[in-house]
């Protein structure tokens, strides 16, 4: 990621109930990410606006599709991809989540030999992206009810992936439903592990969509395979919205 020959218009984020970005850590959040392939970001969003984001899922005109995971493998439960222009919170975060992951991308990309430098701003990349053929917006919106789970996989779309992502919850543990805990897994040569991260309503977690580097046994770096999904949904309903920041084919 060099250089663009075209940049698309810059969008104003300063939208009703457009949120901005709580005063966390980024260093430490860059230290987890480092040593776990995840980290959690408590309070991302207020549950007053967890609960309108929630009540917007039967509204289709802000979808651009809807994929039932049975029909394809993924699992059981729903998601739907937004359409541009994304709702005004989640059009908010995604542009100031990326300035402040694209350092991490890139010191990751560094460490694992890749040649990638992700650009500083997301409507730079996405133009990259678009100048790919990637042109569908990613972010998308899950519903889950009892029974319902998410395979493990990995969210890349086409050839130009931005290597972290976001997911949001939207419900809260206990009170709306029960079950259904974010799990992550890594593969190496070594073996594999699994993580089950704790979330409450409003809390994200932004994770490895792919690789991340990790230290290897005799030295240097070695790239440890990542993959998410879901456990299954024991009683009520759970929603989730997943920040993807390079768009699709």
């Amino acid at each position: 990621m060099h250089s663009l020959s075209r940049s698309p218009p810059r969008r104003n984020s300063q939208a009703p109930d457009a949120p901005g970005l709580p005063a966390y850590d980024w260093h430490g959040i860059e230290r987890t990410l480092g040593e776990q392939g995840h980290a959690v970001l408590p309070a991302l969003l207020e549950p007053a606006q967890c609960v309108r984001l929630a009540a917007r899922y039967p509204q289709d005109a802000l979808y651009r599709s809807r994929v039932v995971m049975s029909r394809h493998g993924f699992g059981r439960g729903e998601y739907k991809y937004f359409a541009y222009p994304l709702p005004a919170p989640l059009h908010a975060l995604r542009h100031a989540l990326y300035p402040r992951l694209a350092p991490i991308a890139n010191s990751w990309n560094r460490l694992m030999g890749q040649a990638a430098c992700y650009p500083g701003d997301l409507d730079t990349f996405l133009a990259y992206c678009h100048e790919a053929g990637q042109l569908r917006p990613t972010p998308l919106i899950l519903a889950y009810e009892a029974g319902d789970y998410n395979c493990l996989h990995q969210d890349l779309y086409g050839e130009r992936v931005f290597p972290l992502q976001v997911a949001i919850l939207l419900s809260e543990p206990g009170r709306d439903f029960t079950g259904g805990e974010f799990v992550m897994t890594e593969t190496a040569n070594d073996g594999q592990r699994a993580d089950v991260i704790a979330l409450r309503q409003g809390d994200a977690v932004v994770f490895a969509v792919n690789q991340r580097p990790a230290p290897g046994r005799r030295g240097g770096v070695r790239k440890v395979a990542m993959r998410h999904g879901v456990s299954r949904v024991h009683s009520g309903r759970r929603y989730t919205v997943g920040l993807i920041f390079h768009d699709a084919r």
